[in-house]
């Protein structure tokens, strides 16, 4: 008899014998009496490579939600001005330890903002909206910084820093709150532009300014152009304070802790109410550097930019508990 015959045979008359000599690690259910009804059990050890290899993402998606923390959970401390000094010497020296990378981001996120400038300038008359757009860059200056924060903390676990590493938590369980909360500057940047533009055409008409001397003119000669002086910056106030209260610390909360984008946001509302007069001051301090980086063509927000970006994260680690 040929051995295909033989195992053919083998197989008719004892099913579980021929497919245990196949595949050892078969399990049967025995507690059925049933002789044409064979039952096959999956091994552990394949049911547990199965999960690990297809049920991994949905486990981490789970395991997110059971261990995320609530803003009740977070502890918030009092700080002083000499806290913000301080986070700025250690952002200062996070850009020491690592300046090439510090200044490349800075000066990509610089290129790409001056590029969508001269577009939006070239594109249509929108002179006007000059200033605010440049101003607004506060508004979403937490939002380009992320990986700012993201080397600083590396840092400070002693962990390797490097262009790649930067970017790591993108694929990481933060990546979605951190999205969630950057469409929300977002939105608030665009809100401010529109409120921008609204309010000059209030005041001045839907004419545009005819080139960038006469609307200079215009600001400082006319009274109209006082209004819009005064009312533009109350106006960018109000939403500078109020990117400041959403994001202050909510953005390096969400790459230290499992946090949805709520929660954060809700920790750093509580971070400035309990720290209102110093907060204020750090706002006062960002503007400054900002405005001072960005008097020279924005080329100086190279450095600025960086070290505000780690000084916010020291600042972080200063205002909540661990």
């Amino acid at each position: 008899m040929f051995p295909a015959t033989a195992h053919v045979c083998a197989a008719r008359l004892n099913p579980r014998a021929a497919l245990s000599r196949i595949i050892p690690d078969l399990e049967f259910d025995t507690t059925r009496q049933d002789p044409e009804r064979l039952i096959i059990r999956l091994p552990t050890t394949w049911s547990q490579d199965l999960f690990e290899k297809n049920g991994f993402a949905m486990a981490q998606e789970k395991l997110f939600k059971d261990i995320q923390v609530r803003s009740s959970e977070i502890g918030i401390r009092t700080i002083g001005l000499n806290d913000l000094w301080q986070s700025l010497k250690e952002g200062y020296d996070d850009f020491n330890a690592t300046p090439t990378v510090g200044m490349f981001l800075a000066v990509l996120l610089y290129l790409l903002f001056a590029l969508l400038l001269t577009l939006s300038l070239v594109g249509g008359n929108l002179l006007h909206l000059a200033f605010p757009i440049v101003a607004g860059f506060t508004l979403i200056g937490p939002m380009v910084s992320v990986g700012l924060f993201e080397m600083s903390r590396r840092r400070e676990r002693g962990l390797d820093v490097s262009w790649r590493s930067t970017f790591d938590f993108v694929h990481s369980a933060s990546f979605a709150p951190i999205l969630a909360l950057s469409i929300v500057m977002t939105l608030l940047y665009v809100a401010w532009l529109f409120m921008a533009q609204f309010l000059y055409f209030g005041l001045f008409g839907q004419d545009p300014p005819v080139s960038a001397s006469d609307f200079v003119t215009q600001l400082i000669t006319t009274r109209r152009g006082g209004g819009l002086i005064v009312y533009g910056v109350g106006l960018g106030f109000l939403f500078a304070f109020t990117a400041l209260a959403i994001s202050v610390v909510a953005f390096p909360l969400l790459l230290d802790r499992p946090a949805s984008a709520a929660t954060a946001v809700a920790v750093s509302f509580r971070a400035v109410a309990s720290n209102p007069m110093v907060m204020a001051v750090w706002g006062m301090i960002v503007v400054v550097l900002l405005a001072a980086g960005a008097i020279v063509f924005l080329i100086g927000l190279a450095a600025v930019l960086p070290i505000l970006g780690h000084a916010t994260w020291h600042l972080y680690r200063k205002v909540v508990e661990a």
